[in-house]
C-alpha cells in the first residue's frame, strides 16, 4: 500500500491541480499518438544491438526484432546471448499506451534537446495491473513518444528514449535507449558473465548485478512493415 501511494500521490495532486479541459486535451492527445503507432500491425527490422552493464563485457550484437499485434515481440540476437529484461518487451510503445483502460494526467511540459514535449502521466484503472504507473514525453508536431517512463509491480522500472527519422510517419524510431535496473533482470540458472574491473577478470553472479544500472541501445537499419510475421517466429 505505501508503495502505491508513492506514485498516486503525486498524480493526484497534478490531477487537482489542472482544468477539466486540460484532462481532456490530455487523453485526446494520447488517441492521436495510439492511432499513429496503430498504423503498424507487424514488423520485421534489422539493426545493432549494444548492452551496457557496470563491469560485464557483453559484445555488440547484430539482432533482427519481430512484433505483431497486440503484443508479441520477439529479439532474435545472432552473436549469442541478450542481456535484455523481461520488461524489455516494452519497447513496443503499443503496450504502454494501448495496454489497457488508463486515466491520462497532464503534466505540463518540458524539453528533450531542442523539442518542446508534453508531459502525460498514465495511470491504470485496474489496481492489480503490473504497470503502476507509465509518464510519457510526446512530441506534439509529429505525434509520437519521445521518452517513457514505466514502473511496474513485476519487473522493476524501466526508461525509454527515442530518436526518429524515416519511419516517423509509423512511430517507428531509428533508435531506441532502454534503461534499466539490473536487479531487476534474473540471469538463467548457471550462467555467469565476464567483466573487468580494471585490475582482474573475475566471474559475475545475480547477487552481483544489484547494485548496477544496465542499458540496451538498439540502432535500427530497416523496418519491413506490414507484410506479415508468422506466429512461429515468437
Amino acid at each position: 500500500m505505501v508503495r502505491m501511494l508513492k506514485w498516486i500521490l503525486p498524480a493526484v495532486f497534478i490531477f487537482v491541480g489542472v482544468s477539466g479541459k486540460t484532462q481532456v486535451d490530455a487523453n485526446a492527445l494520447i488517441k492521436k499518438v495510439s492511432a499513429t503507432i496503430d498504423k503498424v500491425n507487424n514488423y520485421e527490422a534489422s539493426g545493432k544491438m549494444k548492452t551496457n552493464v557496470t563491469f560485464l563485457k557483453v559484445p555488440e550484437s547484430v539482432v533482427k526484432i519481430y512484433f505483431k499485434k497486440p503484443n508479441k515481440l520477439k529479439i532474435k540476437n545472432e552473436k549469442g546471448i541478450s542481456f535484455v529484461p523481461k520488461g524489455a518487451v516494452s519497447i513496443n510503445l503499443s503496450n504502454i499506451i494501448n495496454g489497457g483502460k488508463y486515466t491520462a494526467l497532464d503534466a505540463g511540459t518540458d524539453k528533450i534537446g531542442n523539442i518542446l514535449v508534453r508531459v502525460i502521466k498514465l495511470l491504470p484503472e485496474d489496481d492489480n495491473a503490473d504497470v503502476v504507473l507509465s509518464t510519457v514525453y510526446i512530441d506534439e508536431a509529429n505525434l509520437v513518444i519521445k521518452k517513457a517512463k514505466t514502473t511496474t509491480r513485476e519487473n522493476g522500472s524501466y526508461q525509454l528514449e527515442m530518436t526518429y527519422g524515416k519511419y516517423i510517419a509509423y512511430g517507428l524510431p531509428d533508435k531506441i535507449i532502454f534503461t534499466f535496473n539490473t536487479k531487476d533482470y534474473k540471469l538463467p540458472k548457471g550462467v555467469t558473465f565476464d567483466f573487468d574491473d580494471g585490475a582482474a577478470v573475475k566471474k559475475t553472479t545475480p547477487e552481483t548485478l544489484k547494485k548496477n544500472q544496465g542499458m540496451a541501445e538498439i540502432t535500427f537499419d530497416s523496418y519491413i512493415i506490414n507484410k506479415g510475421v508468422p506466429d512461429t517466429v515468437f
